[in-house]
C-alpha cells in the first residue's frame, strides 16, 4: 500500500479532498477560528469486515502530517458493531475538514470487502477462484480492487492495458472468433495471454482451435457451461461470467471452471457503516 500511496493514490486522494472543499471549509472555519488540538473515536455501525484504514489515515496526513491515527484493528479484521476501531488526533480544523473523504473512503472499501467475503467462503474447498472485473467507480479502481483482494478475492485485469479480453465487438469487428485470435497474437507481446468471451459452444470450439489461453463463458446456461468445459478439456483456462452474485454464485462452482468472476463484488456492494464520534478538544 506505501508503494502505491506514493505512484497515485496520493493524487486521487487529493483529487477527492479538493472536490469537498473549493475554497474552505465554511462550516469547520464558523466555529473553529484557530489550530486546537482534538481527537475523535472510530466506531464500526455494523459487522463486516475492515478494508481501507490507510486510506482512511492517509486523507488526514494530506491535509495536515502532522495528524496520527491510532488504529485497533488492520485490513482484514472482523468487526463488530459498536466496535472501536480506533482515535484520529489531529487539528480538530482537519478532523472535521476530512471526515467525510475518510469515511466514504473507508466504508466503500469495507462494503467491497465485507460482500467479497461474504461470496469467497462459499469457495473454501474448491479449486475455483473468484475474480473482479472492471465494473469499478471512475477514480476509485486501485481502492475497490484492493478492497476485493482483502475480502477474500482475486483481481482480474486492472485496465484495458493489462491483458487481452477479446469481447463480442472485438471479435464483430476482427470478423470472427479465429481472426481476432489470430490478429492478437501477432500484435501482442508473447509474454500476454489471450482470454475470449464465447456467448455459444460453436464459439467455445473456434476460441479452443485458434489458441486462446482463457476463454469465458459468458451468460451460458449451467448444463451448457459443464459442456463447454468438457470440450475445453484444459487446454484453456476457463472462465465464467454473466450476472454473478451471492444468490447464484453457489451453484456455479461445481461447474469445475478456473475463474468466475463478478461484477457485483464492486458495483453491487453495499457501503458498511462506520462512524467519526465523540470529537473534543484534548
Amino acid at each position: 500500500m506505501r508503494e502505491l500511496m506514493n505512484l497515485n493514490v496520493d493524487n486521487l486522494i487529493l483529487q477527492a479532498l479538493r472536490e469537498d472543499i473549493t475554497s474552505e471549509d465554511i462550516t469547520t472555519n464558523s466555529v473553529m477560528r484557530q489550530y486546537q488540538l482534538g481527537e475523535v473515536d472510530l466506531i464500526c455501525k455494523q459487522d463486516g469486515v475492515i478494508a481501507g484504514l490507510k486510506v482512511f489515515q492517509r486523507v488526514f496526513e494530506l491535509l495536515d502530517p502532522n495528524t496520527r491515527f491510532d488504529k485497533k484493528a488492520v485490513d482484514g479484521d472482523a468487526v463488530k458493531a459498536g466496535q472501536f476501531i480506533g482515535k484520529v488526533t489531529g487539528d480538530i480544523r482537519v478532523l472535521l475538514e476530512g471526515e467525510r473523504t475518510a469515511l466514504n473512503y473507508l466504508q466503500r472499501m469495507s462494503g467491497i470487502a465485507t460482500y467479497t467475503h461474504s461470496i469467497a467462503v462459499l469457495f473454501e474447498g474448491s479449486r475455483t477462484k473468484l475474480l473482479d472485473t472492471r465494473k469499478t467507480t471512475p477514480n476509485m479502481r486501485v481502492f475497490e480492487k484492493y478492497a476485493v483482494k482483502v475480502g477474500g478475492g482475486y483481481n482480474h485485469r486492472f485496465n484495458l492495458s493489462d491483458g487481452i479480453l477479446l469481447k463480442d465487438n472485438h471479435i464483430g469487428a476482427a470478423g470472427s472468433v479465429t481472426k481476432a485470435v489470430h490478429m492478437a497474437q501477432e500484435y501482442a507481446p508473447f509474454v500476454r495471454k489471450i482470454e475470449v468471451e464465447c456467448e455459444t459452444l460453436d464459439m467455445v470450439a473456434e476460441a479452443v482451435e485458434a489458441g486462446a489461453d482463457i476463454i469465458m463463458l459468458d451468460n451460458m446456461d449451467k448444463e451448457t457451461m459443464k459442456q463447454a468445459v468438457a470440450m475445453i478439456d484444459g487446454r484453456a483456462k476457463t472462465e465464467c461470467s454473466g450476472n454473478v452474485t451471492k444468490e447464484n454464485v453457489a451453484n456455479l462452482i461445481d461447474i469445475g471452471v478456473d475463474y468466475i468472476s463478478s461484477g457485483a463484488l464492486t458495483h453491487s456492494a453495499p457501503i458498511l457503516d462506520l462512524s467519526l464520534k465523540n470529537l473534543h478538544a484534548v
